[in-house]
């Protein structure tokens, strides 16, 4: 199963994307406090996120005390400071993997990556560009992580609502 792991999320929106491409693909979404945000009963059903309920949601009370509890997990950390990319990898489909992302505005910190360099991955993107945005980039990887394994127990294609594919 693929969990992804959002270490001091600032934003809420983003979370609230990532929440949602955690719950069509049924990824479990860490978050790991301090949190920039209120995720409260009463906050969510304000914000209108009605997939929430939809999202194996685990809170842990610090980076550190993640590290320490799932040390021995199969973790990738994705960062501007990768040397390796994403799609070079290949991602085990015998175990729980963990694609852990930083915060928005700092990412993970460099101790965390200098610990893990083989599993330190990178997005590609042009050089004079800052970085993608999170929910963007938890995407992007979760869906070559579920591309590797054949997409199990997804939707693979769709139907129209006025005519039938057959039709045309």
């Amino acid at each position: 199963m693929l969990n992804i792991c959002l270490f001091e999320p600032e934003i809420p929106q983003n979370t609230g994307n990532i929440a949602r491409t955690c719950a069509v693909t049924g990824a479990r979404l860490h978050l790991v406090r301090p949190l920039g945000f209120d995720i409260s009963e009463k906050a969510v059903r304000h914000a209108g996120l009605d997939y929430w309920k939809d999202v194996e949601i685990i809170t842990h009370d610090s980076v550190d005390a993640f590290m320490a509890d799932y040390a021995s997990r199969r973790l990738y950390f994705f960062s501007t400071k990768g040397r390796k990319t994403y799609s070079d990898e290949i991602f085990p489909d015998d175990c729980d993997v963990y694609f852990i992302f930083g915060r928005e505005s700092r990412g993970i910190d460099e101790k965390i990556l200098l610990a893990h360099p083989e599993s330190t991955l990178r997005i590609p993107m042009r050089s004079d560009e800052r970085s993608l945005n999170l929910s963007n980039s938890v995407a992007i990887a979760a869906y070559e992580y579920y591309r590797q394994i054949g997409f199990p127990g997804m939707q693979m294609a769709g139907e129209l609502t006025t005519r039938k594919w057959e039709e045309l």
